[in-house]
């Protein structure tokens, strides 16, 4: 017998074990291993990373799919790893480093600091793998994979040196997203624009030969004025036509800079001139890149002011300049000054040279790095670069093909406008930890990509000895000398982009570049599930890579795109807002079992999730609700029977139940595959509450509490066997609970032949039954229809109303007499009786087609709650013209927090449905 109370914390732990002595989530066990199979990669999370709310819903999405196709039959591959997170490993080791007062990273040496990161891997990270193991996640452990581990480290090397050999990967000199503060190049995902309180400086550039006349830009960054290298005008604009073409000189340096003309100036912002930094925004450098400007660092790798490149013609300039008199005096005193400092140096230079014209308060959006929390430079800096617009060619085919669908849909338009605009990818990162760059320099300046060094060495005198820039003997005696070499060749010191490794998961982490089994049986993978906002970073690039290096075949067939989980009133999760609800926490208050269910229950497509703890709560009472319906079975003797058949059972109310069943396993199954989790969770939900536990056992109960006999023994078996088709469709979402009820019920009747995350999928076909439908079925919807009634009209709990079917049908006549007793047990009703008419005073109702009445007349006043329904029609009617008035506003709409505007939406929603069931009770008062 079970316990009285359903207790997760002491369930989930033991369940979990069994799980794992069993090996329950392996591929190719022994009796699966010729099944077809099904594969999921797992979106590899950072190695330093702890369980977020996204993750959870990440991942309970994938468990269900994965059990979900285990209890089908099929050879389930969910491929677990995580991912080496270059940026955030190096910092945690850093900082780790610090606070126990240890040499730093430079000082230690790169060998050194490798070495301790591993050792805090070992001991430290991967914290996230123990906690999607406490969520339930059915992946195959035994198979976890590293970013970094020596196979995918091998993939990575491979990949690299084909794709330069191709042509695909080369160095360039161009922008990146620099951070000053980690000395390294980033990815736009680690770019966080800032809304920020700037201004807008306004500066006066003398026009060359034309005394007097001045073009005014206006820029956010001054400081980088010393990199100019033109200024640009809209070709149409009418105030500047003249001087296309023309120079002006660039203040503080003197340097003369054309006029250019280009449609990205806007002549109806500012002053229709725009400054053109081709080496410091991004925008700068496709306009310098069309002009073929000269290209100016102005900053040092830490956003310092470096003068070295800054070519000065003091001989153009005034003479004034405040401190700084002499000619040469301008550079040397902004040389190795903080970009702000020297923003502030600059500003007051112009101003004193009457060459600001105003400043302007500018709040604009700021980049800032996500972990380093500075402000971002556009950097004109050396790196290494894929050719993207080549890969993504074939990868825009592959969806536009319907090879790889996106799911919902509307996901694909964001895949295509990027992949159609997509700018050569920067891989090379100025880091420590991570992949580093398999190429070495000669002291030529040659460079040799290759697997190892002694490749590259080979390649390296074969190449230098080829042009004479090396002699035989020279070649010879740096053979013959491991000194020499060393400092002969000496390798890249910059690691890869996280995303590169992250690019070939799909196939790295099943063993290529060996053809393995698992590549032939897993390859292509089912289905990728995945957020929008790596669509660019992770989805398009294993897009890329797979096709590439998979003889064309698409890394996964279905792309799942998952929304936001946000908090209850909409707003999204941050620190700062103070509204990050942990899912460990909910997991230890509420259970595993239940977080999944809410999850999966708000998974709509497109549809971001409002997380309530509420809502948790609420699936954590289905869950004991589930629990004591399975411990009332057990007490009424509802057991498990050897050979059981459903298709035999004869009383219409198991034959009913099993039919229920049935419907609820083609629904909850149809949904799983379309990928609607909610209406997945909603039909096993519905079936289980309302159908089984509030009706079905509720029906039951006269029977069960009944003398022995044949009617008693088939609903005790009818119901055991519905409990566990129930169980395994539940199981998907609520693995803990179901798993252990398994067990529990599985101490009587015929042993379990295994867990039930092994245990078939339910398959009730033939099963549903029609005319039992309905029979049952008009009893449960007349019940509902008389509790309705109740509700709406205030009619008293211990009011015993009559119910009166006018001129019923034969069947349903019989019907009634049939369930009399239930009818009146479950509707609180003192007497059902048939009529020729429509009594006076009374209310209508029509359930299947056939008319009741429930007569009201001396139970409520009629008139008295017409006048309150009519009330509450007003009141109702009133806050919806007060929400739609809103929302009708443009202004409230665009000013507005997002959730606040969704928070009246939804009110206006729970509105209209309050006031279309007021209008019912009104029409039937008004009809009694």
């Amino acid at each position: 017998m079970l316990e009285k109370v359903f207790d997760p914390a002491s369930v989930e732990a033991r369940i979990a074990a069994a799980w794992e002595q069993e090996g329950a989530f392996r591929c190719g066990r022994p009796e699966r291993k010729d099944k077809p199979g099904f594969s999921i990669v797992i979106p590899p999370p950072n190695v330093t990373g702890s369980l977020h709310m996204g993750h959870a819903l990440n991942n309970t999405l994938q468990d269900i799919l994965a059990r979900f196709e285990r209890m089908r039959g099929k050879d389930v591959l969910w491929q677990p790893g995580t991912d080496h997170a270059g940026i955030a490993t190096q910092m945690v080791v850093e900082r780790q480093l610090a606070a126990q007062k240890l040499p730093g990273r430079r000082e230690m040496g790169r060998a050194a600091f490798i070495e301790r990161v591993w050792t805090w891997k070992a001991e430290s990270g991967g914290t996230i793998v123990g906690q999607l193991k406490r969520l339930g996640a059915s992946c195959d452990w035994s198979r976890e994979r590293f970013t970094m581990d020596e196979g995918l480290s091998r993939a990575v090397l491979k990949v690299f040196v084909q794709l330069y050999r191709e042509g695909l990967i080369y160095k360039d000199k161009r922008l990146v997203n620099w951070d000053p503060k980690l000395i390294t190049a980033i990815s736009d995902l680690e770019v966080v624009p800032v809304e920020t309180k700037g201004n807008l400086w306004h500066l006066r550039y003398p026009v060359e030969g034309e005394k007097g006349r001045f073009i005014v830009v206006a820029t956010t960054r001054p400081e980088t004025m010393l990199g100019d290298t033109a200024v640009a005008v809209h070709p149409e604009d009418e105030r500047y036509r003249d001087l296309v073409g023309k120079t002006v000189i660039l203040p503080l340096v003197g340097r003369r800079i054309p006029i250019v003309a280009d449609e990205y100036s806007d002549p109806e912002k500012g002053s229709g001139a725009v400054k053109i930094t081709p080496a410091h925004d991004f925008n700068d450098f496709e306009v310098g890149k069309r002009h073929a400007l000269p290209m100016i660092n102005v900053l040092d790798a830490e956003a310092r002011i470096d003068t070295s490149g800054i070519r000065d013609d003091h001989a153009a300039r005034p003479e004034a300049y405040v401190d700084t008199p002499d000619a040469a005096g301008i550079l040397a005193h902004l040389q190795g000054l903080d970009r702000f400092a020297a923003r502030k140096q600059i500003v007051e230079l112009l101003t004193n040279l009457e060459l600001l014209e105003k400043i302007e308060p500018h709040p604009h959006m700021v980049p800032h790095g996500d972990r380093s929390n500075v402000v971002i430079e556009p950097w004109l800096t050396d790196q290494w670069y894929v050719d993207a617009k080549t890969l993504a060619q074939p990868a825009l085919a592959a969806v536009r093909e319907g090879r790889t669908g996106f799911v919902p849909k509307n996901w694909e338009k964001t895949y295509f406008e990027w992949l159609e605009n997509i700018q050569p990818w920067c891989v090379s990162r100025q880091l420590w930890w991570g992949h580093q760059i398999p190429a070495w320099y000669d002291p030529f300046g040659n460079v040799f990509v290759a697997l190892d060094e002694d490749e590259a060495f080979e390649l390296a005198l074969k190449h230098d000895v080829g042009n004479e820039s090396l002699s035989a003997e020279e070649a010879q005696e740096l053979i013959g000398n491991a000194d020499k070499r060393a400092q002969f060749l000496t390798r890249d010191e910059d690691v890869l982009d996280t995303w590169f490794s992250s690019a070939l998961w799909p196939f790295s982490t099943m063993g290529w570049p060996d053809d393995t089994a698992e590549l032939k049986k897993f390859y292509p993978t089912s289905v990728l599930v995945t957020g929008f906002d790596i669509i660019f970073f992770w989805v398009a690039r294993m897009m890329m890579m797979g096709l590439h290096f998979m003889d064309g075949e698409v890394p996964f067939k279905d792309i799942y795109i998952h929304a936001l989980v946000r908090d209850e009133k909409g707003a999204k999760m941050s620190k700062s807002k103070g509204n990050v609800i942990d899912p460990l926490d909910l997991v230890d208050k509420y259970g595993a079992d239940a977080l999944r269910f809410t999850l999966a229950a708000m998974a709509a497509q497109g549809r971001d999730i409002k997380l309530a703890t509420s809502r948790v709560e609420g699936y954590r009472n289905f869950a004991t609700k589930l629990w004591n319906a399975v411990r009332f079975a057990q007490m009424n003797g509802c057991a498990r029977v050897a050979g059981f058949d459903p298709a035999k059972v004869e009383a219409p109310l198991n034959r009913w139940i099993i039919g229920e069943a049935a419907r609820a396993t083609r629904e909850v199954s149809e949904a799983i595959l379309a990928y609607r989790f909610n209406d997945a969770a909603g039909a096993v939900y519905r079936f289980l509450w309302n159908v089984f536990c509030d009706w079905h056992l509720e029906l039951a109960k006269p029977v069960l509490s009944g003398p022995d006999g044949a009617a008693k023994d088939e609903t005790r078996a009818a119901t055991a066997y519905v409990l566990d088709m129930a169980m395994a469709l539940l199981h998907p979402f609520m693995p803990f609970l179901t798993e252990e009820l398994w067990a529990e019920t599985g101490k009587e009747g015929p042993a379990r032949d295994s867990l039930l995350a092994l245990a078939p999928w339910p398959d009730l076909s033939g099963l549903e039954a029609p005319d039992a439908e309905a029979e049952v079925g008009w009893v449960v919807d007349l019940v509902t229809e008389i509790r309705s009634v109740r509700a709406e009209m205030n009619v008293p709990a211990s009011a015993q109303v009559s119910l009166v079917l006018v001129q019923p049908g034969a069947e349903t006549a019989a019907r009634a007499a049939r369930w009399d007793d239930a009818i009146r047990r479950l509707a609180r009703l003192g007497a059902v009786s048939i009529a020729d008419a429509m009594p006076a005073e009374s209310v209508q109702m029509v359930v299947r087609g056939e008319v009741a009445a429930l007569p009201l007349a001396g139970v409520v006043d009629l008139a008295a709650e017409l006048v309150r329904l009519k009330k509450e029609e007003g009141k109702l009617d009133q806050e919806i013209a007060r929400i739609d008035a809103k929302l009708g506003n443009e202004s409230f709409v665009a000013r507005a927090p997002e959730e606040v505007v969704e928070a009246e939406r939804e009110k206006r929603a729970e509105y209209v449905l309050r006031q279309e069931k007021v209008r019912a009770a009104i029409r039937q008062l008004s009809a009694a």
